[in-house]
């Protein structure tokens, strides 16, 4: 049983809290958790397409830090001069790191966002505050799986006529490969505009109009809320006394590791390891059930 079978508010109040965690917690530990939960959650959904991209992301946030520290030039403790001259610095290097790593964590919890988030999540969600935000986000989460069967179509058609993007010499191969892009484009902004004016005649939007939802608020989902509001609490509790910040200029300093820090630590843990541990769960006891026949 996965954490999409649990209420939609559920999903985006875990997903906001976890994601704007992973942006402002600039703390390493609580950044290298984000991370590493990210990582976990993503492969576990995405299966191994996603533990290539993560592993993809490693070297990418490696240069990332390398050309940050070349071009700011904040910080005390000189490691190096680059090819200009210019200082390399400590804290401009471990600085970038932490963007390149809070942006590759956001990166892999948006991908299991995508994978938990259907259509008729986000009209149940906004729906009835703003339709044509619902709308709009209904769309755009379909439209992501729609143009990656539609590219592959087109690309298998194109392939059969020999101008398949990696057909032909090199300027042959970009020449193909525009046209491919171009035809998605069009097909998208075609399929935009249709699914607009198909929702516009069957009345989306209009006051009064309601929409059909299977999503019932039970026991299990107020057990669920309760332990993230806990976890939440003590998040809340660590900013108030400074444990998740960190300064990078013209110093490192962040606050010493204390007891209580590391009982933050293990909140914001069981925090992003929330949903994993749900799912895992399900699977185990239903595969216990099922020996049990």
């Amino acid at each position: 049983m996965g954490f999409e079978c649990y209420h939609p508010a559920i999903g985006l109040i875990y997903f906001a809290a976890v994601i704007a965690a992973t942006i402002c917690f600039q703390q390493p530990v609580f950044l290298a958790i984000s991370f590493l939960c990210a990582f976990a959650y993503s492969v576990k959904r995405n299966g191994r397409r996603a533990l290539l991209f993560d592993l993809c992301l490693i070297p990418l946030i490696l240069l990332f830090a390398g050309f940050y520290s070349g071009y700011h030039h904040f910080g005390v403790t000189v490691l190096d001069r680059n090819f200009i001259g210019n200082r390399m610095t400590l804290e401009s290097l471990l600085y970038g790191l932490t963007l390149g790593t809070v942006t590759a964590a956001v990166f892999m919890w948006m991908s299991c966002v995508f994978s938990i988030f259907t259509a008729d999540k986000v009209v149940y969600l906004f729906g009835r505050v703003s339709p044509k935000l619902s709308l709009f986000l209904s769309i755009v989460l379909r439209m992501v799986p729609r143009l990656k069967v539609q590219a592959k179509k087109v690309s298998t058609a194109r392939k059969a006529i020999g101008r398949g993007a990696g057909q032909g010499s090199f300027f042959r191969r970009l020449s193909n490969g525009i046209k491919l892009l171009s035809i998605l484009i069009t097909w998208l902004l075609e399929s935009m505009a249709t699914i607009s004016d198909s929702m516009r005649s069957r009345g989306y939007g209009r006051k009064g109009r309601t929409a059909f939802s299977i999503y019932r608020f039970d026991s299990r989902d107020r057990s669920v809320v309760i332990g993230i509001f806990t976890c939440l609490t003590l998040l809340a509790m660590a900013v108030l006394l400074g444990q998740t910040g960190m300064d990078f200029d013209p110093r490192l300093h962040m606050n010493p590791i204390t007891p209580l820090s590391c009982l933050f630590y293990l909140g914001y843990g069981v925090l992003c390891l929330l949903p994993l541990g749900l799912e895992v769960t399900g699977e185990l006891r239903f595969a216990h059930l099922r020996k049990s026949i």
